[in-house]
C-alpha cells in the first residue's frame, strides 16, 4: 500500500464506527507471527495481487528466523492446482525462498482462496515441507476435477491428495450444469461414472469406486470435456464451459448447495512437543457425518529431520 493525501482521514472515519474498546483490535498490521508451544505459526497478506511488499518481506524473513519449528498461513497457496505460485517479493526474492531456506525450519505452508482441499508433500534438499490448499470451509465449491495430473516439485498423483476427490467433483458439476442447461439427461453422471472418466483421462487407477465400476462411453467422454475434467499433460481440451474463473464471476453467488452432501471440510492441527498431526475433515451435511466427521486426509509432520508419514 502507498500511502495517499486522504488515508488518515478514512481510518478516522473507521474509528469511529468502531468506537468502543472491545470494538477495537490490537494487532498492529494485517500480517503476524504466534509462538504456540514447539511451533511458530506466521500469517502473512499477499492481498488481491498475491505478492508481497518489501516492508512485509523483510518483516517475514525477520521472524522466520532461528530453529523454531515454522507453519505458513496465506491467503494464496503457493502450490495449488498442479501449480507453483511462490509468490513474488517487492525489491526481489519469493515467500517460497523463505519457506524453503533449511535455516528457517518450516514444515508447512498452509493456503487459502481456493474453496477446496489439496496437499503437495514438496521434497526439499531431503526434507519434506507439506503445501496444503484448505478453503473449502465455506461458499461454493471450486472444482477438483479440473486439476489435470500432477506432477510437479516431485509430486506425483501417488503423492497428491484432494477433496473432494475429483470424480465426486465432477458429479456434482454435471448435475449443476445439467440442471441449469435444462439438459439433465445429457449431464448428469453419477459417482460411479465420473469417476471412471476420470481414471481414464489421467490414466490413473480408480479411487474409492462407489459401487461396480461403469463403462465409459461417448457420452460420459463428451460431459467431461466440456466440464474441463483434467487430463494427461500431452492431452487438453478445446472446448469447455466455464467451471473455474467465469464460473466464479457467473455463478457462485446462487450455486452454494444447500442439500447435502455440502463438500465442505475444515483442517485440524493437533501439536505435540514431537509431531503435528494434520487432519481434513469432510463437512457433508449429513448427520452420521456431523457427528462423527469422516477423515479425508491424514498427515503427521515429525518436528525432526524424519520424513513424515500420511494416508
Amino acid at each position: 500500500h502507498r500511502p495517499r493525501a486522504h488515508d488518515g482521514q478514512r481510518l478516522d472515519g473507521a474509528r469511529r464506527l468502531r468506537a468502543q474498546p472491545s470494538q477495537q483490535a490490537v494487532q498492529p498490521g494485517p500480517y503476524w507471527a504466534v509462538d504456540a508451544g514447539p511451533l511458530r505459526i506466521i500469517g502473512i497478506d499477499t492481498g488481491l495481487l498475491g505478492t508481497l511488499d518489501a516492508e512485509q518481506g523483510a518483516w517475514l524473513r525477520e521472524v522466520s528466523r532461528g530453529p523454531r519449528p515454522k507453519i505458513l498461513i496465506t491467503g494464496s497457496p503457493l502450490y495449488v492446482d498442479g501449480e507453483h505460485h511462490p509468490c513474488a517479493i517487492e525489491g526481489g526474492g519469493t515467500v517460497d525462498d523463505i519457506v524453503r531456506d533449511p535455516a528457517h525450519h518450516y514444515v508447512a505452508a498452509i493456503g487459502g482462496d481456493i474453496h477446496n482441499y489439496q496437499r503437495y508433500p514438496v521434497d526439499v534438499d531431503g526434507r519434506t515441507i507439506q503445501y496444503v490448499v484448505s478453503g473449502g470451509g465455506g461458499a461454493f465449491m471450486h472444482a477438483t476435477h479440473t486439476i489435470p495430473r500432477v506432477s510437479i516439485g516431485n509430486v506425483t498423483e501417488k503423492d497428491f491428495r484432494c477433496y473432494p476427490l475429483r470424480g465426486d467433483s465432477l458429479a456434482f458439476y454435471s448435475r449443476l450444469y445439467g440442471r441449469r442447461l435444462r439438459l439433465r439427461r445429457f449431464f448428469t453422471l453419477t459417482e460411479a461414472e465420473a469417476t471412471a472418466v476420470i481414471a481414464e483421462r489421467l490414466g490413473i487407477p480408480p479411487t474409492r469406486l462407489p459401487g461396480e465400476p461403469a463403462r465409459v462411453t461417448l457420452r460420459t467422454r463428451l460431459v467431461a470435456s466440456l466440464l474441463g475434467a483434467g487430463g494427461r499433460p500431452d492431452r487438453t481440451s478445446r472446448f469447455r464451459l466455464p467451471v473455474r474463473k467465469i464460473y466464479t464471476q457467473l455463478f457462485s453467488p446462487s450455486s452454494a448447495t444447500y442439500s447435502p452432501p455440502f463438500f465442505k471440510c475444515f483442517l485440524r492441527l493437533d501439536v505435540t512437543l514431537e509431531e503435528v498431526r494434520l487432519r481434513c475433515f469432510a463437512a457433508t451435511g449429513n448427520l452420521a457425518q456431523e457427528l462423527d466427521p469422516p477423515v479425508e486426509d491424514e498427515v503427521t509432520i515429525p518436528l525432526t529431520r524424519t520424513r513424515p508419514t500420511g494416508l
